[in-house]
């Protein structure tokens, strides 16, 4: 007699975890938070309003139904929605749950409480390259070397197509990427939260004569409603900065002409937690389906991946999207005002 369950009562089992941990208010509440980022405990605390001891129970529950899954990142433990296997038998009810969780507008409290945990993030993020402007790019030059990664994302910019009109790049640093995009674009917008290192892009483009880029002082994606659409977005090696990796790139898609299109460098996903001290990373890179995933739902189309291996036992990944044509009432809705 066999001791292992059959095929059809796991399927049964694994319904019902699913079905137990989907069916409760505010866990589906923490599902929607999580489909805006990864977040530790003690934030969901923050942005939920509860006991720690009542989160985990909360979030032990939601993984034994598979739907979040633990990862780590520096020193900290985050949680995030989890993707199903394909041959799930939760698969469809857990993607239509997903879908219709983000189709949901979260209650006004928690959205205040979660822009204010993206907030403190955000904060960290302009403290840390204000003390460390003078060693960063030396030190991210250990990890990916700025040349070797350009030339690809050039590449792929090319044939997308996006070599006129507008282009925006977001956190460009000291500014080594912003002549290639000038010489393709008529107008260069470059939006930087960190004022030392627009400085230093401000020197390097008065250096180089690019009269046709524009440095502006920002956040992202909170500054985007006061730029332009464009027909461009570049996002070098930024991602892994920033507090919300998804909702940049979904404003990256608000800001996009139709037909426009988005070329992401990024770290592939990694364990080197010297990164985090060194550089100022959040995240410890990405899996190649996380940028997929968050772009599609944004409504970008992938066009073509890069990925090249770097110093260190590092690897990058080179990504075009393509903003496609919206059906009238969600364009009406995503367009800036």
């Amino acid at each position: 007699m066999s001791l292992h369950p059959a095929p059809q009562e796991q399927d049964l089992d694994g319904l019902a975890a699913f079905l137990k941990a989907a069916g409760d208010p505010l866990r589906l509440e923490v599902l929607q938070v999580l489909g805006q980022n990864s977040f530790g405990v003690l934030e969901l605390c923050e942005i939920m309003a509860i006991k720690q001891s009542g989160m985990s129970h909360h979030l032990k529950v939601l993984a034994q139904g598979g739907l979040v899954e633990r990862r780590r990142e520096g020193n900290s433990i985050f949680y995030r929605r989890r993707l199903p296997p394909s041959d799930a038998a939760t698969g469809p009810l857990q993607g239509a749950l997903f879908e219709r969780l983000d189709a949901t507008q979260a209650d006004p409290v928690t959205r205040q409480r979660l822009a204010g945990v993206q907030a403190q993030r955000a904060a960290q993020s302009r403290a840390f390259f204000a003390r460390h402007a003078d060693d960063l790019a030396r030190h991210q030059d250990l990890i990916a070397e700025h040349d070797q990664y350009a030339e690809q994302a050039c590449e792929l910019l090319d044939r997308a197509g996006g070599n006129n009109g507008i282009a925006l790049e977001i956190g460009p640093g000291e500014g080594r990427f912003l002549a290639p995009l000038a010489s393709r674009f008529e107008r260069v917008l470059a939006l930087d939260n960190a004022e030392v290192m627009l400085a230093r892009a401000r020197e390097r483009v008065a250096g180089q004569g690019l009269d046709n880029v524009e440095l502006v002082l920002g956040e992202w994606p909170e500054h985007g409603a006061l730029l332009p659409r464009v027909d461009a977005v570049v996002v070098n090696m930024v991602l892994h900065h920033l507090p919300s990796p998804s909702a940049a790139l979904e404003a990256a898609a608000r800001q996009l002409n139709e037909g426009g299109v988005l070329v992401i460098t990024d770290l592939c996903r990694h364990n080197q937690r010297w990164a985090v001290d060194a550089c100022g990373d959040f995240w410890l890179g990405f899996e190649e389906a996380d940028l997929v995933s968050w772009a599609g739902r944004a409504g970008l189309v992938l066009r073509e991946s890069l990925f090249l291996a770097m110093r260190n036992g590092f690897q990058v990944q080179v990504r075009s999207f393509q903003r496609v044509t919206a059906h009238p009432s969600k364009r009406e809705q995503s367009g800036n005002e």
